[in-house]
This record gives C-alpha cells, sequence and structure tokens, in this order.
C-alpha cells in the first residue's frame, strides 16, 4: 500500500484511546499494509495507527528482523524488574530519554484471518511491545517519565524546531 506520514506530538489522536477493531474488512487489511510499510523504513521498531491517525488498535513492528502486525493488542505478560532503557518515538522526533519498562513482555492480539496471535520478547522487541500498546492507550512514552526528566523532555518538545 503505502508509507504513511508519522502525527507528531501535539496532534489529538495521540492522546486518544483506540477503538477496538470488530470486522476485520478490507479497510483493516489497507491499514495493516500501509502499518507494515510504514515500519520498513530505517531506525522504525513499531508503528501504531494512531501515530498514521487512525484511531483503531493495530500496530505493526520490526526488530532484530522479524516484521508484523497485531490487532487488538493486549499485553498479557510483564516479567522481570523494570529498568531504564533508552527510548524515542517517531510521534517525538530527535528526542529520547530514559524510560523504565520491563525486560520482559508478551502481547496478544489477532491476525487479518482473526485467529489469536502470541508475541513474546525481551529487550527491545520487549519495549517496542509495551510502547506500541501505550499509544493505542492514547499514552506517549513522556507520560512515564520520572518528573524531572519529564519536565526536561516538554522543554525540549517546546523548544524543537518541529512543535
Amino acid at each position: 500500500m503505502s508509507v504513511r506520514e508519522i502525527r507528531i506530538f501535539g496532534d489529538p489522536v495521540l492522546k486518544t484511546v483506540s477503538d477496538e477493531i470488530g470486522q476485520i474488512d478490507d479497510r483493516v487489511r489497507a491499514l495493516v499494509a500501509d502499518l507494515v510499510d510504514s515500519v520498513l523504513l530505517p531506525g522504525r521498531a513499531g508503528v501504531a495507527a494512531s501515530q498514521i491517525g487512525v484511531n483503531l488498535r493495530a500496530f505493526s513492528y520490526n526488530v532484530d528482523g522479524e516484521v508484523g502486525y497485531l490487532l487488538n493488542p493486549r499485553i498479557t505478560e510483564l516479567s522481570g524488574e523494570p529498568e531504564y532503557m533508552d527510548e524515542g518515538c517517531l510521534s517525538v522526533p530527535n528526542l529520547w530519554f530514559k524510560t523504565k519498562r520491563y525486560p520482559s513482555a508478551t502481547a496478544v492480539g489477532l491476525d487479518l484471518d482473526g485467529n489469536t496471535v502470541e508475541i513474546s520478547g525481551t529487550g527491545v522487541l520487549a519495549q517496542a511491545l509495551q510502547h506500541e500498546v501505550d499509544h493505542l492507550d492514547g499514552m506517549l512514552y513522556l507520560d512515564r517519565l520520572e518528573k524531572e526528566t519529564r519536565r526536561d523532555a516538554m522543554r525540549q518538545v517546546r523548544e524543537s524546531d518541529w512543535f
């Protein structure tokens, strides 16, 4: 299909809880194709539907050569001691901050045939699963930052050339 433009911090769709996908139809198939095309660009680990302006619960991921998607994803397991990881976001360009994430995560959702799919991972994949589900819940990684770090992050956002 096509690579879609990424919505940037300040766009209301990024703070909106995404709707569950009911029927898997041609519109949803086209959305998944766009999500996969959009995540294939270099430097992208995941793209949530909200980041391309679609208020539906879907995301794509591209970690260590594994490319896929989930419809109606939910995190079913987080394990290990949360640790600070460098995190950035396509919707908050060029800014990276230490964000607390679980080192292991499992997400469950559907594929385009309506089958249940489970994705488990550690490291970057675990981080991407948590990050993308947060997007679908109307949350940016900036919302997870500790108070002082968040204050600094928001100052940097305000001073950025894209805001």
